[in-house]
């Protein structure tokens, strides 16, 4: 099996099976103590993409290439404009979309009550813990799908890859997926990653920023929350602000992609 089927066989499998534990130790019994097993399964599962990137490059090229590849996190550390661009991205998505609705519908909507200085802090703090799902899905996969399908497409495919990856999350109670609109969710993510393919090209491939932005889209997509639960994720079921933050989401993907036409990671990024 060529390394790209395989590293994504992997992850979903082991994930899942971690996925479906968790789900199963937060929810069989109420003992005390499974809900932390739940998060610590869950957890694990969130993790498998880097290991199992890191495990495929050390069987494929060696242990120094898994290490490159893990020292590629401190590497290429851009300057303040694209820290700014990673941690506001998301933030200034939802301001935007709140405008809109306020000039559509003629009130604005709910915000979150979450403080901006906490938001904030949450990102330094889950930056680090990104790295999980970074060093596999834009360290490894993202580069091996951009020499078979240009960077654009990569970006793009990659976005459907990682959401089906969070599929089961949407299924198990506690997680904040939870009972959401599993396809609004995919398309936003395929823009987010569209987003994220093109900030990974300006840094010349820098993991950082990617887990940076990551980080942040998690912290502060509540500035605006979009999101309703439903009976049956699969359902297709948008708010206005939702829906004005998906067509704003994908106004920047749109650009992203003109900007994305025959580029390409450099020669040491796509070993």
């Amino acid at each position: 099996m060529r390394p790209l089927p395989a590293f994504l066989l992997f992850t979903f499998v082991a994930s899942w099976i971690l996925f479906g534990l968790g789900g199963l130790a937060g929810v069989a019994t109420p003992v005390s103590g499974l809900p932390i097993a739940s998060g610590v399964l869950i957890f694990l599962g969130t993790i498998v993409p880097s290991l199992v990137a890191l495990a495929m490059t050390a069987r494929e090229r060696g242990p120094g290439a898994a290490r490159a590849l893990l020292s590629r996190i401190v590497e290429n550390i851009p300057g303040w404009r694209w820290w700014m661009f990673a941690v506001f991205y998301m933030a200034a998505i939802k301001l935007a979309a709140a405008v809109l609705h306020r000039l559509i519908a003629g009130h604005w909507p709910a915000f979150g009550h979450t403080p901006i200085a906490l938001m904030l802090l949450a990102i330094v703090f889950s930056t680090p813990v990104q790295a999980g799902e970074e060093i596999g899905w834009r360290g490894y996969a993202l580069p091996r799908l951009a020499r078979e399908v240009g960077l654009g497409r990569a970006g793009v495919l990659l976005g459907v890859i990682w959401a089906l990856w969070h599929l089961p999350l949407f299924y198990i109670a506690g997680t904040d997926t939870y009972r959401q609109s599993f396809p609004t969710f995919l398309v936003s993510v395929m823009a987010v990653s569209v987003a994220m393919t093109w900030l990974y090209w300006r840094t010349g491939g820098s993991l950082l920023m990617t887990m940076v932005m990551h980080a942040a889209i998690n912290n502060t997509t509540g500035i605006v929350p979009a999101a309703g639960r439903n009976a049956d994720p699969s359902d297709l079921h948008i708010t206005l602000v939702g829906g004005l933050t998906l067509a704003l989401l994908w106004l920047g993907a749109g650009y992203f992609l003109t900007r994305l036409r025959g580029a390409r990671l450099a020669d040491a990024q796509e070993a």
